[in-house]
């Protein structure tokens, strides 16, 4: 069934559909058939009511009382319209822009939203339409800066939905300019609602702008709308009631019609059809036949280092006061490396990826002794140059790909942006580059064409994984880019990385709870526990060298198939620190079996008990005591 039969299929949507095609009959046809009547004076019969000759009646000069309401419609359709849309186009733009703009433009303009709407609607255009001067364009203008403030309250609600998800986050790192995310990643996901809310106002936009051609604030003689003949017909109401009711009716029809609309356009939106059938995925990945993958885009540094974090650390106001939820953190990747970042929920994994990327959310305080990405101190470039240096050397692959892809565009848009942006790539030559990215990944180039909701799980993750090759990235931040796949497609992305950094020398920051995961894909290991990494060490070494209880208790925490059924699974015992408060000493001390009285007192350094292995620890766990920990 076509949309437009779901749409026309219930006896409402058939009303609505005849009452405004008369609406638009009347409004472009009134004028040409019945304006001569509507303004021919006619002596004889002044005042007249209805009858044979004019079934309306007529007014003081003798004029056709249903010519004019029929050649009223045109104008009192237009301006109603017009004040409609001038009013929701400004209000939009207002409203939605905070999803786009800084923190303290944001507070300014929700401010400013919060204080127009102290002011009522309809004494705002009557101010206005007496400043402006009476007539139908100051009546229109007034009536749209009346409204201005409800549709901007309304943006800024739905707006305020799209700002936190990660494909604005995601579009952001590539450097998109405000206007193209306004445009691109935030209208198009709130149009719906917006959409309806323009529909209805139409109709009271109708009844106010009446009613200020009603008080003699609209349309002047010898123009004349609804409300005017209206207003002209109010002192014969008793002795001819029909002069006076019928311009108003023709506003009642008018609004009703508008209301209809909307709620046809309600239903429909809320009794969507299934969503379409879309290409089968192709067996499995396969190099792109053009292209190659000869260097990256930006290149790392010729020590081969792709990523340097030294002694980072990140700030979060709360309301009782701030919290440090990274302390000190220090990491490095080489080109084609993998390190896997393992942790607890809240051990601030990915704040320290989002800090990387210049991510972190609004109040977020940064300080760090160095910062490296692809050989660059993001620091010490240009916002636009930082928003193209972190946009095409470096990809992000979150967690929960449904949030990440905006929902509103097809893969085809979301695919070719990055190139289109930063490296002023043609329409057709970015298609050809995103259909390559689209079979690298395993997926047919048919899926262009689709919208994220009519995929599956594990083909959105590949998308979102298609899009960050795009730029050819020296850097890959996968998130838990396998937590909510099942074990099959977890398998199908790990084999797709670790293509990607064999072929293209990509370095990959893997962030997981999965600790057996991590052991298989990574090289190295970096253990973090309240926002230090406690243990950093080769990942061949994870199931039986760590030397750290907390790195320990993780490993022991991972199921086995062997293991008894009966037996509980081993834990971490207590719950993590406060991060507002945090104590003297190891962190981890509370909760360690191994805790020693000097571990409540002091930090422990860090130390290398062997090549390529770090550890923060006064009671490091023997390599050949693996039980301890769990006793």
């Amino acid at each position: 069934m076509s949309p437009r039969v779901r749409l026309l299929r219930s006896p409402m949507a058939w009303l609505t559909a005849l009452m405004l095609a008369s609406l638009f009959a009347v409004a472009v046809a009134g004028p040409l058939f019945w304006g001569a009547e509507a303004e021919r004076p006619d002596p004889s019969a002044v005042l007249q009511g209805p009858s044979a000759a004019h079934p309306f009646g007529t007014d003081n000069l003798g004029r056709d009382l249903l010519a004019r309401v029929l050649a009223a419609a045109r104008p009192s359709l237009l301006l109603a319209l017009g004040a409609d849309l001038l009013g929701a186009g400004a209000g939009i733009a207002l409203g939605a822009s905070t999803a786009v703009l800084g923190p303290r433009t944001r507070r300014l303009v929700a401010g400013l939203i919060t204080l127009l709407l102290a002011f009522p609607a309809l004494l705002v255009a009557m101010f206005l339409a007496v400043v402006l001067g009476a007539g139908a364009t100051g009546a229109m203008l007034a009536l749209a800066v009346a409204g201005v403030p409800g549709f901007a309250r309304l943006a800024q609600t739905l707006a305020a939905g799209v700002a936190g998800t990660d494909h604005l986050a995601a579009a952001r790192v590539l450097g998109l300019r405000r206007l193209r995310l306004l445009a691109r990643h935030v209208l198009p996901n709130i149009a719906e609602p917006l959409l309806l809310s323009i529909t209805t106002a139409a109709g009271t936009s109708l009844v106010a702008l009446s009613g200020l051609s009603f008080l003699g604030l609209g349309v002047q003689p010898p123009g004349y709308d609804w409300g005017q003949l209206l207003s002209q017909g109010l002192d014969r109401i008793y002795a001819e009631p029909l002069p006076a009711l019928a311009p108003g009716l023709a506003v009642l029809y008018a609004a009703l019609a508008f209301q209809l609309l909307g709620e046809v356009l309600a239903g429909r939106v809320a009794g969507r059809g299934p969503a379409p059938r879309i290409p089968a995925r192709l067996p499995g990945p396969r190099r792109p036949t053009g292209g190659g993958s000869a260097g990256l885009a930006n290149g790392p540094a010729e020590d081969d280092e792709v990523l340097c974090v030294e002694n980072l650390g990140v700030e979060l106001p709360t309301p009782d006061g701030p919290a440090r939820p990274v302390r000190g953190v220090s990491l490095s990747l080489r080109r084609g490396e993998a390190v896997g970042l393992v942790g607890e929920s809240g051990s601030g994994k990915s704040l320290t990826a989002l800090a990387v990327a210049d991510l972190l959310p609004y109040g977020a305080r940064t300080s760090r002794r160095t910062l490296r990405v692809l050989g660059t101190d993001p620091a010490s470039l240009s916002r636009k140059e930082r928003d193209r240096h972190l946009g095409t050397g470096l990809a992000l692959v979150f967690q929960n790909p449904a949030s990440a892809l905006n929902p509103a565009l097809r893969i085809s848009t979301q695919l070719t942006e990055a190139v289109r942006t930063h490296r002023g790539a043609g329409r057709t030559e970015a298609l050809r580059q995103a259909a390559q990215a689209l079979r690298r990944v395993g997926l047919d180039p048919a899926l262009l064409r689709v919208r994220p909701y009519q995929l599956s799980g594990g083909q959105r993750q590949r998308v979102m994984i298609a899009a960050g090759l795009m730029t050819r990235p020296g850097l890959i931040i996968a998130d838990e880019p396998t937590t909510a796949l099942d074990t099959t497609v977890q398998r199908q992305i790990l084999r797709l990385l670790t293509g990607i950094r064999r072929e293209d020398g990509t370095a990959v920051l893997f962030i997981s709870h999965d600790i057996a995961l991590v052991g298989e894909f990574c090289e190295r290991v970096l253990v973090m526990y309240a926002g230090t990494v406690v243990e950093a060490l080769p990942a061949d070494r994870l199931a039986d060298g760590a030397r750290h209880p907390y790195t320990r208790a993780l490993v022991a925490s991972v199921p086995a198939l062997t293991a008894d059924r009966d037996t509980p699974l081993p834990t971490v015992p207590g719950p993590p620190p406060d991060l507002r408060a945090p104590a003297p000493g190891c962190p981890f001390a509370p909760r360690c079996p191994r805790r020693v009285e000097r571990c409540a007192e002091e930090a422990p350094p860090t130390v290398e008990p062997a090549a390529g292995h770090r550890v923060a620890c006064w009671s490091p766990v023997p390599v050949d005591d693996g039980a301890a920990v769990n006793s």
